[in-house]
């Protein structure tokens, strides 16, 4: 589903080193070159592929000049704007590529410090050294997605945007109407246009000819986003629907037998997780942003919640879903765990716990789709 992370053992005196800084202005290279060892060689290039291919041929052409023939290259840049559309066309030409999480690198602390693409791009160089040497916390690598996985993401993440610009349009509609007094209006019904027409103000006239104008308006463009969302229901049902699936289609007719789970809920955790490797359920609940963030220093020892630096389209989902999950789903052992922990304390502490319980389902969740492991006391929907 995506390419591995794992790395063979470095001959330095055969393998050039690289750390490319990505800006739309230009690129700069810092780079360990066999044979100048004690040097760090950088470069500013225009920021496109043949000047990068172009700046590691020099690089490989003065390693032979001092004697040592480049037979390997390794590169890295920071994961951001640009995408994995690079690593890709490195990985085409026989380079190896490392993408780095950019919140992970360390940074000098210090409240005012020097800042150049020059400076950022030898701190990521002697950043990948070092993970290069074995230091697995210096820095985290984003696994690299394949591209068709990637691109099927597109549809799950436009329909979340289309839903949010839906909720604005409605809200916009619903706020004009609110200053003048009109109400029992839902912008969403198909006899909008025909109820709009009919709406009195709070003084029982008709609605003001601008108004009126400016909420046909927004009607339009709202019309606009509910048939892209209706168009994006049908694709992503269609997937669950069909009766010869990829790998990711697979995972979501799976998930979708389970009770509680719709094939949204379904779409979000296989698209934005599953196709995803992970190490273990720590990784997965890391990439979630559901593990908690303890500080634990000389006399201080308080837990700040969790840390919300992963997925927050799968954060969201998975809360969501822990919630329906009570509901449909009360013998999984879950839940069990979930209810003798809460007990009969309020509605804060189970607000609190059930991000405890979101990790623990998605955990479950992944190792049912990926090892077929099923959850135990988990009620399957009736075939039919």
């Amino acid at each position: 589903m995506n390419h591995s992370t794992n790395i063979l053992p470095v001959d330095y005196d055969q393998t050039l080193v690289l750390a490319i800084e990505l800006s739309n202005k230009s690129w700069v290279l810092a780079a360990q070159v066999p044979g100048l060892s004690q040097t760090k060689a950088k470069r500013t290039i225009e920021p496109n592929k043949n000047d990068l291919l172009v700046a590691i041929n020099g690089y490989r052409t003065r390693a032979a000049a001092a004697g040592r023939p480049v037979k390997r290259v390794i590169a890295s840049y920071e994961a951001g704007w640009c995408g994995f559309w690079l690593a890709r066309w490195l990985i085409a030409h026989d380079i190896e590529v490392h993408v780095v999480q950019p919140s992970s690198v360390p940074v000098d602390r210090r409240m005012r410090r020097a800042k150049s693409d020059g400076i950022d791009a030898e701190l990521l160089l002697r950043t990948l050294l070092a993970w290069l040497r074995g230091e697995p916390r210096v820095c985290s690598m984003v696994p690299i997605p394949d591209e068709a996985d990637e691109d099927a993401r597109r549809c799950v993440r436009e329909r979340s945007e289309l839903v949010s610009e839906r909720v604005g349009l409605v809200n916009r509609i619903g706020a004009i109407l609110a200053t003048l007094g009109a109400d029992d209006y839902n912008p969403l019904l198909q006899s909008r246009r025909r109820r709009l027409t009919e709406l009195r103000t709070g003084l029982g006239n008709p609605i003001p000819p601008n108004a009126l104008a400016k909420i046909a308006r927004l009607l339009t463009r709202l019309e606009l986003v509910l048939v892209q969302i209706a168009e994006l229901e049908l694709e992503r049902d269609a997937v669950a629907k069909t009766d010869a699936p990829d790998q990711a289609g697979k995972m979501i007719q799976q998930l979708i037998r389970l009770r509680g789970i719709g094939v949204q809920s379904a779409t979000v955790l296989v698209r934005e997780a599953f196709v995803r490797r992970f190490a273990n359920g720590k990784a997965l609940g890391s990439y979630a942003g559901l593990t908690s963030t303890p500080y634990n220093s000389g006399g201080i020892d308080r837990e700040r919640g969790i840390g919300k630096a992963g997925n927050r389209r799968l954060r969201t989902v998975m809360v969501e879903l822990t919630w329906l999950w009570q509901r449909y789903q009360p013998g999984t052992t879950q839940v069990v765990w979930f209810r003798e922990r809460v007990g009969s304390t309020g509605r804060r502490v189970r607000k609190v716990m059930v991000v405890a319980l979101a990790r623990k389902l998605l955990v479950a969740l992944w190792r049912f789709v990926i090892d077929g492991v099923m959850l135990e006391g988990a009620v399957m929907k009736p075939s039919i």
